[in-house]
């Protein structure tokens, strides 16, 4: 794995922004209130971080509520044909593909991807395990990271990667990989401020350093809490207004941390807290819905914090009371 000044190069076929962009909301009408009118800001969005860069969309097959299933792969599809900037020959479009509990075989997953490509109009770019099986029905997973595999193997894709994996679970299943010679190039874990414990306390960050595989920080915002944004009366509404209200409490050190060095580089909240992800190796993939949030994700770029405001953070995070939800798919 090789960085360059811009990109890191994971495999022979991909290289990756330092930072990419989330599109969970994109088709997600019960968490981030998702309409068809939102979709022009999405090509805005779009069309922005490609300008800057900012070439990594991760998607997944699940993405879309209801019968808006697969909503977010068919934008991205439609935003790639149109967008004619000289960056498009890097846009890279990360799958993620479901776990379900109907799909049991090595062909199942084959067709997911396929299923993919047809909404995108164009090849899955990476391949990504969406979660693994093992917490409840390890029976089922073997066939599918097979079927990851075979993908790989027959040349629909260009790069795979997992996500949900754990230190333990992911040398099992890169020793497998290795044994067929497909490379695994990206793990995508939940990480953040508030959510440390398994990259850090679980020694992940040092497998996969040690097995060359790039890190993809989800939720490297907590869903919007890390934006200082929230508070005082000012909450989301639905599921993270709950969430939010549960969780602020205890991570009043966190928030006067990021604060206080916001102050001092002239940055956001959110912009200090992808820095500080970037700053441990990892790509963190922020979700944006306007342009606005997707020029304040990209202020994150261009600089770094030093290694005192790295530390400074990590204590802040730490003293914190109320840590995100663990993924319940997450495996050791």
């Amino acid at each position: 794995m090789r960085s360059s000044e811009n990109k890191i190069q994971v495999n022979e076929q991909l290289s990756l922004p330092f930072m990419g962009c989330g599109t969970w909301a994109w088709g997600n009408t019960l968490l981030w209130n998702y309409d068809q009118s939102q979709d022009q800001k999405l090509q805005q969005v779009f069309n922005f971080c490609v300008d800057n860069g900012v070439t990594l969309f991760d998607t997944g097959d699940s993405y879309g509520t209801g019968k808006l299933k697969g909503r977010s792969e068919q934008l991205l599809g439609q935003f790639t044909r149109e967008y004619q900037g000289e960056e498009k020959i890097n846009i890279c479009i990360a799958t993620k593909l479901a776990a379900y509990p109907w799909r049991l075989t090595r062909q199942s997953m084959i067709a997911a991807c396929d299923a993919s490509a047809e909404r995108l109009g164009k090849p899955v770019d990476l391949v990504q395990m969406h979660w693994p099986t093992a917490n409840y029905a390890p029976w089922q997973e073997n066939a599918l990271l097979d079927g990851l595999a075979t993908l790989y193997e027959q040349g629909k894709v260009k790069g795979v990667g997992l996500s949900n994996y754990g230190p333990k679970r992911l040398r099992k299943v890169h020793q497998q990989f290795a044994e067929r010679g497909v490379p695994i190039v990206t793990l995508q874990v939940q990480y953040s401020l508030l959510s440390t414990e398994t990259v850090e306390k679980l020694g992940l960050k040092a497998v996969c350093e040690e097995l060359g595989i790039q890190l993809i920080a989800y939720s490297p915002l907590t869903l919007g809490l890390l934006t200082g944004k929230y508070g005082n009366g000012v909450f989301p509404k639905g599921v993270r207004g709950l969430l939010f209200r549960y969780l602020l409490p205890g991570i009043k050190p966190v928030l006067d941390c990021l604060r206080e060095i916001a102050t001092d580089r002239n940055k956001t909240f959110s912009q200090v807290a992808l820095n500080w992800c970037i700053c441990k190796g990892t790509i963190p993939i922020p979700g944006a819905k306007n342009l606005t949030q997707a020029q304040e994700n990209l202020g994150a770029l261009g600089w770094r914090l030093s290694e005192s405001e790295v530390t400074e953070l990590d204590q802040a995070a730490s003293l914190v009371t109320r840590t995100m939800v663990k993924n319940p798919f997450q495996t050791t």
